[in-house]
């Protein structure tokens, strides 16, 4: 059953890893989407974000397209207002308006709090959390007009609990948590929910860039491949999870089944604390 055949999904971050696998998952059900990440080249600034190619967004656009679905991909920096209204505009006119808003970009450093760079800090912060609430502040009106709306946006379970050398990313996540429930309670009585889905470690490229920069720092000896089974044992289902299971849950708030779920704070762990 296609739950959600006359609705279209914006998913930042959605031309890779979990914000991708969510892309896939809205299809599943019907939704049209828009899917837009940072592209090219020159974008790393220390960070560990998988920034794709310009070969990506027709490729991404291609593994997406369905019979009675709309598809429009393409570049968009969240911390970029000019780069937000371009993206928007393009895929209102592509998709219509939209209805489900996922905030899945992101990006992470390994850096301790002595001696992290500014510029670093600040290009965390406003990936991860300015980079919603400039999604958000644009798209919550058209949904409150229309009395319907999904507000998702993607944490961690660092959100809750601090992790050595990582600051930045701690930081964003336990803002992001704030403005979510702050989005909750004024989208509550238009019909639009807000939701914070906070997995552990999620097995994606992001992931993969930033355990090697937390080997790096290490100088152990240690490999990207050891690190990873180790993240894996030290979960008690003694697994990593998957970006799958992230879009499973993240389809089932956009329904109208999942309508009372709001303001809260999700976890996909595993039964780990980080």
């Amino acid at each position: 059953m296609k739950t959600l055949a006359d609705k279209c999904a914006l998913i930042t971050g959605g031309l890779t890893g979990q914000g991708h696998a969510i892309a896939r998952a809205l299809v599943a059900e019907g939704a049209s989407v828009a899917v837009g990440s940072f592209v090219g080249p020159g974008a790393r600034l220390g960070d560990a974000a998988a920034y794709p190619e310009e070969a990506e967004i027709s490729r991404v656009k291609l593994s997406l397209e369905a019979p009675g679905v709309h598809v429009f991909a393409g570049h968009l920096d969240v911390r970029d207002e000019d780069s937000i209204r371009t993206f928007i505009s393009a895929a209102e006119t592509s998709c219509g308006p939209i209805d489900i808003l996922v905030n899945a970009a992101g990006t992470t450093a390994e850096q301790p709090v002595c001696g992290h760079p500014d510029n670093l800090w600040q290009k965390i912060l406003d990936t991860n959390l300015t980079g919603a609430f400039r999604m958000i502040r644009a798209l919550l009106p058209g949904m409150m007009a229309r009395k319907w709306g999904r507000i998702i946006n993607i944490g961690s379970t660092a959100a809750t609990v601090g992790w050595k050398d990582n600051p930045a990313y701690c930081a964003s996540k336990a803002g992001l948590l704030g403005l979510t429930r702050c989005v909750a309670l004024e989208g509550a009585p238009h019909g639009v929910s807000c939701v914070m889905i906070s997995p552990t470690w999620v097995e994606t490229e992001l992931m993969r860039r930033n355990v090697a920069q937390l080997v790096a720092r290490e100088d152990s000896g240690r490999t990207v491949e050891d690190a990873m089974a180790e993240i894996a044992a030290q979960n008690p289902q003694e697994r990593i999870i998957q970006p799958g299971e992230v879009a499973s849950l993240a389809a089932y708030l956009c329904r109208d089944d999942a309508r009372g779920i709001t303001a809260e704070n999700i976890q996909i762990t595993g039964g780990a604390l980080w």
